[in-house]
């Protein structure tokens, strides 16, 4: 893909278990009978080697009343760390995740990681991220759905053209009251054109911008 557009851009449930440990103590029928030191020592060992119940965080995607919450960052996948036709149209894919990521959250460090500072589509969509990412504001929806993703593998002065199709989801971008300052109509079919090249053993997207832009 490409560059950006308007703030019409792109845009997992572990639930713990907690487990209760209970010591129970025989005693003689005619008479209490004591524990033996032993006993008691074991008996506390027992309940203080016993796990805690552990909390896993939920994720929680934006909704009506309030933003996403522990959103997981993507993950680069292993294909696209490789220096071939494969690796980078799964770079690209990648970087669209990340830009979701940056709708969901506001968080944009991921994606400036892997990313030029001049990125033609960055200028565009990422100020729109960040306004309706600060006080209080979040956004709902309007995610990228990447539909095809192809290049020919092509270098010219070391970068390789990525021609990405995707389309936007409709999406809401709510005040921090709650209200809707914006709704966002759901796109039409997109084209973008990802520029990047292999540095360091790993892909860099150089540019992103639309087609025909």
């Amino acid at each position: 893909m490409t560059p950006r557009t308007s703030v019409s851009a792109r845009f997992f449930m572990i639930v713990s278990l907690g487990t209760a440990l209970t010591l129970t103590a025989c005693g003689n029928t005619t008479q209490p009978q004591s524990a033996s030191p032993t006993d008691s020592a074991s008996a506390s060992a027992s309940v203080t080697g016993a796990p805690s119940p552990t909390s896993t965080a939920v994720y929680k995607p934006a909704d009506a009343k309030g933003k996403a919450e522990n959103v997981p960052v993507p993950v680069l996948p292993e294909a696209a760390k490789a220096n071939t036709k494969e690796g980078v149209e799964a770079f690209a894919r990648y970087w669209y995740e990340l830009l979701n990521y940056g709708f969901e959250t506001g968080r944009l460090g991921p994606i400036n990681e892997v990313t030029s500072s001049t990125c033609a589509m960055c200028s565009k969509v990422f100020p729109g991220i960040e306004k309706w990412s600060s006080d209080g504001r979040w956004i709902v929806g309007s995610k990228i759905q990447v539909q095809a993703v192809t290049s020919k593998f092509l270098a010219a002065s070391g970068e390789y053209q990525v021609a990405v199709q995707s389309q936007q989801s409709a999406g809401t971008l709510h005040n921090s009251d709650g209200s809707v300052g914006q709704n966002v109509a759901a796109s039409g079919v997109l084209g973008d054109l990802v520029i990047a090249k292999y540095v360091d053993g790993k892909w860099f997207a150089s540019n992103v911008d639309r087609l025909g832009s």
